[in-house]
């Protein structure tokens, strides 16, 4: 269990690829304010991570950073559905040579959207992955941001 918390605390130093996600890798991670939270990549990337947003800090500044075996992605979207899965929020990224591109949104921007008890779950969609794939369920609190 030391040993994992250490590797883990090492690889959120890293500006470049986990170890084993390689440089051509799928995988992503989500982070707040420059601190990642989520990080998944190869087997785990079916892994879906609770993302915990707090009221009290509306402007933090959530970042997405998704990873395409290398290559650039095209036509960037980041989604927010609700619990039946219909389509609440959408935000497009504009296409770029950069691998990493991050693609950013405010807390208070997600945290509005969400009604009573209902469930959030964020997406990430391109023309690499046109079926998308889930990354992390929201969860609205008043609690600060937290990585479950």
């Amino acid at each position: 269990m030391t040993l994992v918390a250490i590797a883990a605390a090492l690889l959120s130093f890293s500006p470049n690829f986990p170890k084993g996600a390689g440089s051509g890798g799928e995988g992503f991670e989500i982070s707040l304010n420059g601190k990642i939270i989520i990080q998944r990549y190869g087997n785990n990337l079916n892994d879906v991570g609770n993302l915990k947003l707090d009221q009290s800090s509306p402007n933090d500044k959530l970042t997405i950073k998704y990873h395409h075996c290398g290559r650039v992605g095209k036509n960037r979207i980041v989604t927010i559905k609700d619990g039946q899965n219909k389509l609440v929020k959408e935000w497009s990224f504009a296409d770029t040579n950069e691998p990493l591109a991050p693609m950013s949104c405010y807390v208070k921007d997600i945290v509005n959207l969400k009604k009573d008890n209902s469930v959030l779950k964020l997406y990430y969609s391109s023309s690499e992955l046109p079926k998308g794939r889930l990354l992390a369920s929201i969860v609205a609190g008043n609690n600060s941001v937290v990585k479950k």
